[in-house]
């Protein structure tokens, strides 16, 4: 049989032009697919900007699903995801990056702060505090940190907190030493509870060791002390807030007058509360002041009489709706009175003046919080009423 070589320069040329054809068709295949992608992209971009967050996931979803390696659009759209309140998709998406082998080591870490953040808007504490821990030793590992710390906060883990504030000190972020001092009077608090006074009084009085400028841990170790009977320590406890004028006295002013009262140190007090009141005259202080009895020299020696004078004099320099109030509950308004009706109709319209408001959130209380339960912020509420503010 012999060899045809017709059907050899016949196949060669049809071989060669069918394999041009095939590979201009995956080239254009994959121009196409380049094309797609970044149009995809920059689609879900514009959505984005125009706060149209539907169709910026449906436009994200489509880029990732023609090019499943590209991870900045994982990201982007867990993101979205837990903005929009899907964590669930957006734990996927998370836990899908940190599944990939061919992830970089910065992209990794990333991938685990996004899904501790998912974790931590969802409320699973537990198993963000677990991903935020992996985070140890990484560029996240203050915020991590932080994050932490505001878990322990919420589930008053008090000791826990403190570790992680120590951490964050040592590491230079910032100074944790008062934050701390407010740990150690919720862990007192706690102990008080339980009716060990004891182990609440030593906690608190290394609290004012460690931070002897805290109001807090004084004005707890003098109520503590009132409470116990230890009437002179309350007394010297808490004049030291008046004696340098701190902003804070006015919350321990109640407790200075009955310690004052049980350890025969009225005079002092009364010139400590007057002093304060000079510099910051205050209602909480006033209040205070007239609690005592009329001091020797010029003026009524009548209790009522002395009380309806300072409240008088407070209303000329600081109009006050509650101190009005208590001038005429204070028999102000002459022999006859005021109608009851109309002396509880001021009073309910003096409670809200007598509220304590979150300098964060706006959040408001009858009474003082060291820690806003609104926000979660610490010290944000001035020791003054609303009206005074």
């Amino acid at each position: 049989m012999e060899f045809d070589l017709t059907w050899i320069l016949l196949g060669l040329p049809t071989a060669f032009a069918l394999g041009w054809v095939a590979s201009r068709l995956d080239l254009r295949q994959m121009r196409l697919a380049n094309r797609q992608a970044p149009r995809a992209y920059f689609k879900g971009l514009n959505y984005l900007l125009n706060e149209q967050q539907d169709q910026a996931i449906d436009a994200f979803i489509e880029a990732v699903q023609n090019d499943p390696d590209t991870s900045e659009l994982h990201f982007a759209l867990g993101n979205l995801f837990r903005r929009r309140g899907e964590y669930d998709r957006a734990v996927r998406v998370h836990e899908h990056l940190l599944s990939r082998a061919d992830l970089s080591q910065a992209d990794r870490q990333r991938a685990q702060h996004g899904l501790a953040l998912d974790y931590l808007k969802a409320g699973l504490l537990d198993r963000a505090e677990e991903a935020l821990r992996k985070l140890e030793g990484t560029s996240y590992e203050g915020q991590a940190r932080l994050a932490r710390m505001a878990i322990y906060e919420r589930s008053r883990e008090w000791s826990e907190a403190a570790a992680v504030a120590r951490l964050l000190e040592k590491s230079g972020e910032v100074d944790f030493g008062v934050r701390m001092a407010h740990y150690q009077c919720e862990q007192a608090r706690e102990w008080v509870q339980k009716g060990d006074a004891e182990a609440a009084a030593r906690l608190l009085h290394t609290s004012l060791q460690d931070q002897p400028q805290a109001a807090r841990p004084r004005i707890l170790l003098g109520q503590l002390q009132l409470s116990q009977g230890q009437f002179r320590q309350a007394f010297e406890t808490l004049s030291v807030l008046f004696e340098r004028h701190d902003s804070a006295a006015p919350l321990a002013a109640a407790t200075l007058v009955m310690a004052a009262q049980a350890c025969d140190r009225v005079p002092e007090a009364a010139r400590l509360l007057e002093a304060h009141y000079q510099k910051q005259p205050c209602i909480d202080v006033l209040n205070a002041i007239t609690a005592l009895p009329p001091q020797p020299g010029p003026g009524p020696t009548d209790p009522d009489q002395a009380a309806l004078q300072r409240y008088l004099g407070h209303l000329q320099n600081h109009p006050s709706l509650t101190a009005a109030s208590r001038w005429l509950a204070r028999g102000g308004a002459g022999p006859s009175g005021l109608p009851e009706a109309v002396q509880k109709a001021l009073e309910h319209a003096t409670k809200p003046l007598a509220r304590y408001r979150c300098a964060a959130c706006g959040f408001e209380a009858r009474e003082h919080f060291w820690h806003c339960p609104g926000c979660q912020a610490w010290d944000s509420y001035p020791p003054r009423r609303v009206e005074e503010i």
